[in-house]
């Protein structure tokens, strides 16, 4: 009768399921991390350590549910987070939010209408404070279903009271460093925002324009055309033509603009009423011009250079630049639109041409900025409607000539203002039309067609913005040194990845114009200041009153500045001063979060050798990096993070941006329902965050491939670990088998490759060395290898307690490798792996049981050429197999034919060379008796270095052992045991078999 000896095989048995059902199984988790309090107790666990290293989290903008690029950048940061606290540091994470701003204030609107009409602004603060914390909650869950450790019960909001106050010591301190002023500047405008807009704001998209080239007539026809070295007759015209996009911008033409350096020429144009035109156009442009015009011949009747052409006000020398536009234009804040504009005119001001439409004498000025990229060659300047135009007219002293509603007739809402001859009450973008028509008529237009150009846009909106000239309030990049301490702690003081980031907020830095803080809503922090209402300069005690204010709205929010009588701060300074209405921009709020959380914290504080990272989307080197160098460099003269990381956008498969209209959104919230939210982050971690991130439910079915695949390698290291007690049954590297050294090397080896990886933040890199660790050296090799040790000998065998000590230092490697990315299926192995230990694997750092002892280069050649030997042999039994000629590659019998030296490199592991190719027999046999390839189709050849070796196999003649299916000749010799091996024969009624080396 044959004997059963399944209780003598030692299965696999672990708790660790091979199926993750992770999205039943992560919810329960996430129960238990938080009644257990497991993010405190891991910062208490490593309250102790030196460093420091800080994720400072972006705040998100709380509205609206998250979407898969949350979950991008919410997953890298708790990456990082983890990966650090396994360095070694301490690695606090206190999430945030952006509370402030337009589209809370429209969702609010939406709901009890808008300030001043059914509501007053104190209620509708309120709301938008009831609003906020409503999306916080729902942000918050999703967010931890990600399963992101962090201090959601404490996290950062921009309107709690005590942020808002911090928010006003802080441009408290900024102003005390004296970096802020006010300015009647031109700034972008969105007219569906009724506010400045900052740069970070604006977006750049197509939009369909008017292109015209607009005739400005000579006063003195002759004059002009004497500085081009001709003569004219008494009925002639010269006419300085300009070319632009924005024909509603000509009511606030106070000049033309030509380049200094173009030549220019005087050429034959087309006549206006019988009477001879001649032009003024840059040499460069002049072909291209007439052909608009209609004009085949470039006649040229003179040449002259651009600076030989101006007609400046005699005072604009040397000294006439005068400020940067700050306090010195205040009188023309509060001008009232007058009843028709006035000319420039008198005072030495020697005007050459007149404006197309209005009775308005035109200066031709000299600029930089002019270029023979396109147009004309000059440039109609209206100082109220462009940065370039401003600098200008500032310089040559129209600016402040002219009264503020002639600069800029153009109203908040983007129609001109009362007392704007002709174009009265008219929306801009409808007035383009009737503007071109007028010119036509006047006889002005010389030519008009639709262009399709980029276009500045509300980031919001999505609608068109335009430059208006208006009062606000800056942060000047030229005082106090800004600009260059912002640049050189770019270049000297932080870490950039990818390292592109540097050159690009440098160019962004390099380039900016000052930054317009102020804004005209009313769901934000004011800028608590008090202005002279004479001449709009701030309190010469604003900073104490700064500090004053501040502690109000901590303790009653910013409606303690609202409803502030000044007469209690001021006294009888009172009636002298006003209190400023306007808010502050949100990317302020966000951008002084190093000041509001990090210095304000005690846990976030930075000591000596912390360091804290920024990460986010690369669109916030406009943004939240942008925001937070200049407040940082304002305040404290460097950049408020040592090291930034940015990643790209969420696109499709096919490079496509997620939009709801083509159907190809990936909701987060909908993968961690069905794959779970591990697979997710293994998508994220997997995936070059570094440009695009493509996803798609393939993609994501393929990512749920690879986690099955490190899974089962978990799960097999765990089940073959029962009844192992690393404080018994540990033996130290040296004393363990050949082969089991060699897997901890491999281990080894790996995590040396992780680590670095982590510490660059290369987490596609991590990814790739450890599925190919569980795939390569363990799942298709090691483990394989093993199974046969593991099973088959006895429970308490030298050779069985190599491989599971072996296993026991991979698996307590591995489960660190995994925890920042596989945090759910981390702390799910955590418990399994035998030994006392703590309840998170996040209580440790990178494991040390990993010793190196295969690492010589004849260790390492040694192993390489054994594997490539091994490969060779298996794809001849693969061939084989696919023949029918065996089964498994265990009934084969191999034969290698190799040189005297190479067989006497693997002589002393020859009888166990079959454990390790899985063949139930195999020898080492004299290249010189090597069969003949040509002849038999069983032999297959590899080059090793320096050797030739030859593999043979046949089918085994042997029977079968029905315990450990080798195939071996004793078989059937053991009256006993008839149907096992010798082998099996000594692990089941004798002391064991001895394995040395596999």
């Amino acid at each position: 009768m044959a004997k059963d000896y399944k209780d003598t095989i030692n299965l696999p048995k672990t708790d660790f399921a091979m199926k993750a059902d992770l999205a039943r199984r992560e919810p329960g988790m996430l129960a238990e991390w938080e009644k257990a309090g497991r993010y405190d107790a891991i910062q208490r666990h490593a309250a102790d350590r030196e460093h420091a290293y800080i994720l400072h989290d972006g705040p998100p903008y709380a509205n609206g549910v998250i979407h898969i690029g949350h979950a991008v950048n919410k997953i890298l940061k708790d990456i990082v987070v983890k990966s650090k606290l396994l360095a070694g540091f301490r690695s606090p994470y206190v999430p945030g939010w952006d509370c402030h701003g337009l589209p809370i204030e429209i969702a609010v609107e939406k709901e009890v209408g808008k300030v001043g009409q059914k509501v007053d602004a104190a209620t509708f603060r309120a709301k938008c404070r009831e609003y906020a914390a409503k999306q916080i909650d729902l942000q918050r869950a999703d967010f931890k279903r990600l399963g992101v450790l962090g201090d959601w019960e404490n996290p950062y909001r921009t309107m709690d009271f005590k942020y808002e106050a911090d928010m006003i010591r802080a441009l408290a301190k900024i102003h005390a460093n004296g970096h802020v002023t006010r300015g009647f500047k031109p700034v972008h405008w969105c007219f569906d925002c009724g506010s400045a807009l900052a740069e970070a704001e604006i977006e750049y998209a197509d939009k369909v324009s008017p292109a015209i080239d607009v005739a400005y007539d000579a006063l003195d026809a002759k004059a002009l055309a004497a500085k081009f070295g001709v003569t004219i007759g008494d009925g002639d015209i010269v006419a300085v033509p300009i070319w632009t996009t924005t024909p509603w911008t000509l009511p606030a033409s106070v000049a033309v603009t030509l380049g200094p350096e173009l030549e220019y020429v005087l050429v034959e144009g087309p006549a206006r009423g019988g009477k001879r035109v001649l032009l003024v156009l840059a040499e460069a442009l002049a072909p291209g011009a007439l052909a608009r015009y209609g004009v085949e011949t470039v006649n040229v009747v003179g040449r002259a250079k651009g600076s030989a052409l101006a007609f400046l006000p005699p005072s604009a020398g040397e000294g006439a630049e005068g400020g940067r536009g700050g306090d010195r234009e205040a009188g023309a804040f509060g001008a009232s639109p007058p009843s028709q504009p006035s000319p420039l005119k008198g005072e030495g001001v020697d005007a050459a041409l007149r404006h197309p439409f209005y009775d308005r004498q035109i200066p031709i000025l000299l600029g930089d900025h002019v270029s023979a990229e396109d147009g004309t060659g000059a440039v109609h300047t209206a100082p109220g409607h462009g940065v370039e135009d401003f600098a200008v007219g500032q310089k040559y002293g129209l600016v402040e000539k002219y009264p503020a509603a002639e600069l800029n007739p153009v109203g908040g809402n983007g129609v001109y203002l009362p007392g704007t001859p002709i174009f009265e009450g008219q929306f801009i973008w409808k007035a383009n039309d009737a503007i071109v028509a007028l010119l036509g008529e006047r006889g002005m237009l010389l030519a008009s067609a639709k262009i399709t150009h980029s276009y500045p846009h509300c980031w919001r909106h999505k609608t068109p913005v335009a430059f208006r000239t208006t009062p606000q309030w800056f942060i000047g990049m030229e005082i106090a040194g800004l600009r260059e301490a912002a640049l050189k702690s770019i270049r000297d003081d932080v870490d950039w990845y990818p390292a592109w980031g540097e050159e690009r907020i440098a160019g962004m830095v390099a380039g900016r114009p000052d930054w317009c803080i102020s804004r005209q809503r009313t769901w934000g922090v004011p800028i608590a200041l008090f202005v002279d209402r004479t001449n709009q300069q701030p309190h010469p005690r604003s900073v104490e009153l700064m500090e004053q204010v501040g502690q109000r709205i901590e303790n009653d929010g910013v409606d303690a500045w609202y409803a502030l009588d000044p007469a209690e701060l001021l006294g009888a300074e009172a009636a002298q001063y006003e209190k400023v209405t306007d808010i502050l921009d949100v990317w302020f709020d966000s951008g002084v979060t190093h000041w509001c959380v990090l210095d304000a914290r005690a846990n976030l504080a930075r000591k000596p050798g912390d360091q804290v990272m920024y990460l986010e989307g690369s669109d916030q080197h406009r943004g939240w990096f942008h925001s937070s160098l200049l407040t940082s460099a304002a305040m404290h003269g460097r950049a408020p993070y040592d090291a930034v990381l940015t990643h790209g956008f969420t696109v499709d498969a096919q490079g496509r941006k997620m939009s709801k209209s083509l159907g190809n959104v990936i909701a987060p919230q909908k993968v961690v329902d069905t794959l779970g939210a591990d697979v997710l982050r293994l998508w994220v971690a997997s995936t070059d965050y570094r440009n695009e991130i493509a996803v798609s439910d393939e993609i994501l079915k393929r990512v749920a491939d690879s986690y099955r695949r490190i899974r089962n390698t978990a799960r097999f290291l765990l089940g073959n670990l029962d009844g192992f007690d690393p404080a018994k049954h540990l033996l130290p590297v040296e004393q363990c088998l050949l082969l089991d050294q060699w897997a901890v090397q491999q281990a080894h080896d790996v995590q040396q490759a992780v680590v670095a990886a982590y510490a660059r933040h290369d987490f596609p890199e991590i990814i790739a060395r450890v599925q190919n660790f569980c795939t390569n050296e363990m799942g298709s090799l090691y483990l394989d290898i093993t199974k046969d040790r593991l099973y088959t000998m006895p429970a308490d065998s030298h050779g069985r307690r190599s491989a599971q000590s072996a296993m026991y230092r991979i698996v307590e490697a591995l489960v660190r490798w995994i925890a920042p990315i596989l945090s759910f299926t981390a702390e799910e192995i955590w418990p399994l792996i035998p030994g006392q230990r703590g309840e998170s694997v996040l209580f440790e750092t990178w494991y040390d049981g990993l010793a190196a002892t295969q690492g010589s280069p004849e260790q390492r050649k040694f192993w390489a050429d054994l594997l490539t030997i091994r490969a060779a042999a298996s794809r001849l039994l693969e061939g084989m197999r696919a023949t029918g000629a065996i089964g498994a590659s265990l009934q084969a019998d191999v034969v290698v034919h190799a040189d005297a030296a190479t067989r006497a490199r693997y002589a002393q592991i020859a009888d166990e060379l079959r454990f390790f190719f899985i063949t139930s027999n195999l020898t080492l046999a004299d290249l010189a008796i090597q069969p003949d390839p040509a002849e038999r189709a069983d032999v297959h050849g590899v080059e090793i270095e320096g050797a030739k070796v030859w593999i043979t196999a046949q089918p085994s003649s042997a029977q079968k052992c029905i315990r450990c299916w080798h195939y071996r000749v004793d078989v059937g010799t053991h009256a006993e045991h008839p149907e096992i091996c010798g082998r099996c024969i000594e692990n089941v009624d004798g002391k064991g078999e001895t394995r040395r080396w596999f």
